[in-house]
């Protein structure tokens, strides 16, 4: 520690006083102040309005800073807000002269701290006593204000970087995205409409016969089990598997062969599609399309189904549980060059994702250089090294 800083217990220089549940009105000229839960805080969420003169309510300004002491985000901090505070928030109350920005510069420095002191089980909250057994670094005022003012700087910096790289990484997607989309509709001579059964050998749904379905003997088997999720996170081609069947599973079901396109049908993930890398079973939530090689080329019929996937989420919209069927492309027709078009169009594609992955890599690796430069740049302040 630097000469002249003092140490104290977290503790010893602030307390948290939790928020209450007040009682709410209904609309906001009843009330006096917004309710502060942390979705309105993180801007998820439109405040509701409470009275101040609810004698259980717990009011913050501007200047304070607020906590939060239960659910996911609790240790995280924020200050500018102007409302009563939930009973899962909580304001920091300082017992010595400290530098507010000094302060939540330092909680904001120990975030994983506190959520590592996080209790509970259902929701977790935060451990308030293991959090003030931290030391608290305490230099002088002018010292504080200066270290904050360096911080603020670097920051800003730092702000500006992430912004640019983020924006980077939103248009190297966006450069596949608009070459996807003119592919398939700047077409040349000779396209043809087809519905998806006339350029497949097979096109059907999967198999999971067993009821129930989650019986212990299906799984832990040598034979990939695809689900719907792993179709989401794939890219083009299907590489991965959660989950996998065993003897009884397989007999129960059907494996499909590598180079099968897959389409899922039900739920958040309706629309997505990837091609399987391997053999695979996957149920009947999965449209399941083995191309004739002869007139159709697989990675294109993938590529354009994904040039396709916001016709589909909507086809798949208005019931209970978003979902598509065989029965939604019985009309459906799709565009087709020839078959050598088809794969001058796949190798150009496949040129250009492998370029945008290569960028997304970049500018991925500078947001998490980004992230550890300001960790570090913490570390120093609060160490005397800044």
């Amino acid at each position: 520690m630097k000469a002249g800083w003092q140490t104290k217990r977290l503790g010893d220089v602030c307390e948290i006083i939790k928020g209450r549940k007040p009682a709410l009105k209904e609309t906001p000229s009843n009330g006096d102040l917004p309710y502060l839960v942390a979705k309105v805080i993180r801007g998820s969420k439109v405040a509701e309005y409470a009275s101040v003169k609810d004698k259980n309510s717990i009011s913050v300004d501007e200047s304070e800073t607020i906590i939060i002491c239960d659910g996911s985000n609790s240790g995280e901090v924020f200050t500018g807000f102007h409302g009563i505070l939930s009973s899962t928030m909580g304001k920091i109350s300082k017992k010595e002269e400290i530098d507010d920005d000094y302060l939540r510069a330092f909680l904001s420095s120990t975030f994983e701290v506190f959520n590592g002191a996080k209790t509970g089980a259902a929701i977790p909250h935060l451990d308030k006593e293991a959090m003030f057994q931290l030391e608290f670094p305490l230099p002088s005022l002018p010292e504080q204000q200066r270290i904050v003012g360096m911080l603020n700087k670097a920051f800003d910096g730092i702000a500006i970087a992430k912004a640019n790289a983020e924006k980077n990484l939103l248009n190297a997607r966006a450069l596949f995205d608009n070459q996807l989309q003119s592919v398939f509709t700047e077409r040349g001579e000779g396209w043809v409409e087809k519905r998806l059964d006339e350029i497949a050998k097979e096109f059907g749904r999967g198999k999971s016969k067993h009821r129930p379905r989650n019986h212990p003997k299906l799984y832990g088997g040598h034979y990939p089990f695809i689900q719907t999720g792993d179709i989401s996170n794939a890219d083009h081609w299907l590489t991965n598997y959660s989950q996998t069947y065993s003897d009884v599973g397989l007999a129960q079901s059907r494996l499909w062969p590598k180079g099968t396109i897959c389409i899922a049908i039900v739920g958040a993930t309706v629309g997505e599609t990837a091609i399987l890398d391997f053999d695979a079973c996957f149920p009947d939530s999965v449209i399941g399309i083995i191309v004739n090689e002869q007139i159709a080329d697989n990675e294109y019929v993938e590529y354009l189904l994904q040039s396709f996937k916001a016709l589909l989420k909507e086809k798949g919209k208005g019931t209970a549980r978003d979902n598509i069927n065989l029965g939604t492309f019985e009309c459906q027709r799709f565009p087709f060059p020839s078959l050598k078009r088809q794969k001058e169009i796949v190798f150009t594609l496949n040129a250009l994702q492998e370029e945008t992955k290569r960028l997304e890599s970049i500018y991925n690796q500078k947001l998490t250089a980004l992230d550890a430069l300001k960790k570090s740049l913490l570390d120093q302040a609060f160490t005397g090294q800044l």
